[in-house]
């Protein structure tokens, strides 16, 4: 098996948070625990389909746990690993600059923000 080889590490970093949803997914499991519908009604532009995908392929490379509850009807949650995190002081600094963006693009940030617990 070759190693995988990347010109620079922010590659890296990409291949695992990259995309459109990810980064949005991990930014509200920073606020605790999340079912799928939870996550589904705060993001309600993304598909099940592509949440169902986004959340497997974050748990696959150790950033999401999912946890099953033995019960009826069925229960899932998902949480942060440890792992994952790491990754909350380089998703604040991507709230960081998104809100400096909007404001210089937009002047009024909550012209353009949606009304959510992440936007408060």
């Amino acid at each position: 098996m070759s190693t995988k080889k990347y010109n620079i590490s922010v590659e890296a970093t990409l291949e695992v948070i990259g995309g459109k949803w990810k980064c949005v997914i991990l930014c509200h499991l920073t606020r605790g625990k999340k079912r799928t519908s939870d996550l589904k009604r705060n993001m309600p532009n993304i598909t099940q389909k592509m949440l169902t995908q986004q959340l497997r392929e974050l748990e696959q490379d150790g950033i999401v746990r999912r946890i099953v509850y033995n019960q009826v009807p069925p229960k899932v949650e998902y949480e942060l690993t440890e792992y994952g995190w790491s990754l909350k002081p380089i998703l604040d600094a991507l709230c960081d600059w998104g809100e400096k963006h909007i404001i210089r693009e937009y002047g009024d940030k909550f012209a353009v923000l949606e009304d959510n617990v992440l936007n408060q």
